[in-house]
């Protein structure tokens, strides 16, 4: 049974800055519930068409809730952040952005895909769901560095990680970098692929319940997460379909298992290049296969069969 929360926090903004005053003070120990805007700020809505995406304003994209203040936090020390609940608001939208992605030259135009979804599925067309797995894109902490900083790098303090493996029942550890930690988290989404390939999931709104440690001392470098169980089992029932890139370029090489992909979904599946693209972001998983066999490097794409049914 989850803890219940001390409280639910509502506030949100747009750039990490350590200098932003705390929308909540906790102690450690404490479980704390955030209502979370979707990482176009609210903009998509059920009528929302792809020529929206030409009139997004990029000033409201990714906002955050927070920041929390942890009491007694302090740099060097690392916050232990362990994701207890997420309710889901059922609505998301998936959109090529122009300029953004992997595959941002090829693929030009503004598209939008908006999805209703259940607890457990979204339908992307008939006879394709792809499984429901919530997680928060973007958690972290305020950097040591003064100023406005974007949310759209990660950073060694978190940030916009997109890490699909952190669901409900992980625990995520953070370093903190500047007195109280101010954490703040955002960018909900209901599914995505390893690799985010068109540069965005199922966004989606959410509230995530989450519970605060700190930890004295810790001297973390970098995040690190743990997971309850298995990462791929609510996917890989029936095998996968993999496509490689290989070369000395990594980023090139996951450029053409991306671009290879496509190009199988189009031909064994009928679906167009915009919609194999958008399949690839939200369920496919890049993965590093080789990176010690000089000069060339391997990287696959795996694309699940079971979301075909």
């Amino acid at each position: 049974m989850t803890a219940r929360p001390k409280c639910t926090i509502h506030d949100h903004h747009y750039g990490w800055d350590n200098s932003l005053k705390p929308a909540l003070e906790v102690e450690s120990g404490e479980t704390i519930e955030f209502e979370v805007v979707d990482s176009g700020g609210g903009q998509f809505t059920p009528s929302s068409t792809s020529a929206d995406v030409t009139t997004l304003d990029f000033s409201k994209i990714n906002p955050v809730t927070g920041p929390v203040y942890v009491h007694g936090a302090e740099p060097g020390d690392a916050l232990q952040v362990e994701i207890l609940e997420f309710r889901p608001s059922g609505f998301g939208w998936t959109a090529i952005i122009p300029g953004f992605g992997l595959l941002a030259d090829e693929f030009s135009e503004p598209y939008l895909k908006l999805w209703n979804y259940t607890d457990t599925s979204a339908e992307f067309h008939h006879g394709i769901q792809v499984p429901v797995r919530p997680f928060p894109g973007t958690i972290g902490n305020a950097p040591a560095e003064a100023g406005h900083h974007s949310v759209v790098p990660p950073r060694a303090v978190g940030g916009n990680m997109d890490i699909r493996d952190l669901t409900a029942g992980s625990t995520l550890h953070l370093p903190v970098a500047v007195k109280g930690a101010l954490f703040s988290v955002g960018d909900t989404h209901a599914a995505q692929g390893d690799g985010e390939v068109c540069g965005t999931a199922i966004e989606s709104a959410m509230h995530i319940t989450l519970r605060f440690t700190l930890q004295k001392a810790a001297k973390l470098r970098t995040p690190r997460f743990s997971t309850p169980g298995p990462v791929t089992s609510h996917i890989d029932q029936k095998g996968y379909q993999v496509t490689t890139g290989i070369g000395p370029d990594l980023y090139a090489a996951a450029q053409d298992a991306t671009r290879n992909m496509i190009e199988l979904m189009m031909a064994e599946y009928g679906l167009s290049a915009q919609d194999a693209y958008l399949l690839c972001s939200v369920c496919a998983d890049l993965r590093i296969s080789e990176i010690v066999d000089a000069p060339n490097w391997l990287v696959g794409l795996y694309l699940p069969k079971s979301i075909f049914g």
